[in-house]
């Protein structure tokens, strides 16, 4: 990418890309481009970032990090406690 800088103005060259497409889909493309006020080399340049723009999936083990720790007793009887609140919530 090449950058031409003049004073407190900054342009960013761009390259050009030559594509050959069917000439129904390029009017469908052009139609669909002036709808949405914008070019179809908008269009493009958009879909290759959104293409070459590398996956940020979440870590369960970033997500577990991200909750508060519980404040268990340790010497509460967990198994006693859970029967109980089984016991309330099912009638066993």
């Amino acid at each position: 990418m090449r950058m031409i800088v003049n004073y407190a103005y900054i342009s960013i060259m761009k390259d050009r890309l030559n594509l050959t497409i069917d000439g129904e889909l390029l009017e469908a493309v052009k139609n669909y481009a002036a709808g949405k006020q914008i070019s179809v080399s908008e269009m493009v340049q958009r879909y290759f970032k959104s293409v070459t723009r590398p996956v940020r999936r979440k870590n369960i083990l970033d997500l577990v990090d991200k909750l508060d720790r519980p404040v268990i007793d340790s010497k509460a009887d967990l198994k006693g406690l859970f029967y109980k609140e089984q016991e309330g919530k099912y009638g066993f």
